[in-house]
C-alpha cells in the first residue's frame, strides 16, 4: 500500500510539472448571462456577428445573445421540435436515467452543443438521442437523417457507453459544409466524424470508411489551483474549429487543446486554470464546469454551465469568459 501511495504521489507531481509547461491564457473579461430560463449554458455558436447558445434544460427554445454590455442578455427563440425519428443504441438503463433526469428538471433532449454553417443554418446537438436538429434561417426545423451506423461504430469503439456521457459538442466543416465533427464526452472520450451525401429531398449523413477518428480513456490530474485536486476521468465538453484545426475543451484539466484533423492527434494545449480558478471564481464542485468553446484569431470564448451553483463571490448566473489568444497565436508550435 505504501508503494502504491508513493507511485500515486510521484505521478501527481510529475503531471503537475507537465501542466505547468502548458502556457497560461490570459482572461480579458467575464460576462454573466441573464435571461436563460433553465440556466445551464451548454454551447456557443457564432453566425456572422451574432452569438447563440443553448441550455441543456430547455427543449423548446434556444437563445440569441445580446453582448453589447458587460452583462449579456439571452433572448429566447422558441422552436417547435419535431419527434426524434430514431433512438439508436441507448440501453434501458440509459433511458431510465434520462427519464429521471427529466423529472429532476433537465431537458428530455439535453441540448449540449450548437454550431452554424456559412448559410446561417443552426445545428443543435441532443445528447440524449445522439441526434442533430437543423434550424434554417427561415425557421424550418428538422432532425438530420444520420446513419444508424454512426452510433454502432462509436459504441464498438468504446464511446457512448454511459448515460449522460455521450456527445457534448459539434462543429460543421468541409467544402459546402459536408462534414460534422462530434466530441464524445468521457469513459471513453473521442472524436466522431460524419459526412453528407445528397439524396432526394433530404441530406443523409453517413460514416465514411470509419466514423470514429480517435478515442482516449484514463485519468488525468486536475490543475493544482483546483481545491483538493485529484485524478479524474479525461473528458471533452465542446469542440471548435479555427484555421483548419480542431480545438477541444478539456474540461477537467482546464485546458484548450489543439488537434489535427486527419487523426485527431493532440498537438498542443493551453491552460486557462490560473485566471478561471482564482478563489472568487471557484464553485463547490468536484469537476470542471466549462461546457462551451469558440476560438478565433483574437482569442477564445469559454462558457460556464454553473448548474445553478453559486460561486465564492456570490455569482449564480451562467458565465462566458473571454481569453486572449496565446503569444504567437493558435498556430504556435507548428
Amino acid at each position: 500500500m505504501k508503494l502504491d501511495h508513493s507511485i500515486a504521489v510521484f505521478l501527481l507531481v510529475w503531471s503537475s510539472i507537465g501542466l505547468a509547461a502548458d502556457p497560461e491564457l490570459r482572461m480579458l473579461s467575464e460576462h454573466p448571462v441573464e435571461g436563460m430560463r433553465g440556466g445551464n449554458l451548454s454551447g456557443l455558436a457564432r453566425c456572422g456577428e451574432q452569438l447563440w447558445t443553448v441550455s441543456d434544460r430547455d427543449d423548446d427554445q434556444i437563445y440569441r445573445l445580446d453582448t453589447r454590455d458587460k452583462v449579456w442578455k439571452a433572448e429566447a427563440v422558441l422552436i417547435d421540435v419535431p419527434t426524434v425519428p430514431n433512438d439508436p443504441g441507448r440501453t434501458l438503463a440509459m433511458k431510465a436515467q434520462s427519464a429521471l433526469r427529466a423529472l429532476a428538471g433537465n431537458g428530455k433532449l439535453d441540448f449540449e452543443g450548437i454550431t452554424c454553417d456559412p448559410a446561417g443554418n443552426l445545428y443543435v446537438l441532443s445528447e440524449t438521442y445522439s441526434a442533430i436538429l437543423r434550424i434554417s434561417p427561415d425557421g424550418g426545423i428538422r432532425w438530420l437523417q444520420i446513419s444508424l451506423r454512426m452510433v454502432t461504430m462509436a459504441r464498438e469503439a468504446g464511446l457512448l457507453i454511459h448515460a449522460n456521457a455521450l456527445f457534448e459538442g459539434l462543429i460543421i466543416t468541409g467544402i459546402a459544409s459536408t462534414e460534422i465533427w462530434l466530441a464524445a464526452e468521457r469513459q471513453k472520450r473521442g472524436l466522431v466524424k460524419i459526412k453528407r451525401s445528397i439524396a432526394p429531398v433530404y441530406y443523409t449523413w453517413f460514416c465514411g470508411a470509419e466514423c470514429v477518428v480517435m478515442t482516449e480513456e484514463g485519468l488525468a490530474p486536475q490543475p493544482p489551483q483546483f481545491p483538493d485536486s485529484r485524478w479524474v476521468d479525461k473528458d471533452f465538453s465542446d469542440i471548435a474549429l479555427f484555421n483548419k484545426k480542431l480545438f477541444l475543451l478539456d474540461r477537467n484539466a482546464f485546458k484548450i487543446c489543439r488537434h489535427e484533423m486527419l487523426t485527431g492527434k493532440q498537438e498542443r494545449c493551453w491552460s486557462f486554470a490560473a485566471d478561471a480558478l482564482v478563489p472568487s471564481r471557484q464553485y463547490a464542485a468536484r469537476h470542471g464546469m466549462t461546457e462551451a468553446l469558440l476560438v478565433d484569431a483574437q482569442g477564445a470564448w469559454i462558457g460556464v454551465d454553473n448548474n445553478f451553483a453559486t460561486r465564492a463571490d456570490g455569482e449564480s448566473r451562467p458565465i462566458v469568459w473571454r481569453f486572449a489568444a496565446p503569444a504567437g497565436g493558435w498556430d504556435a508550435g507548428l
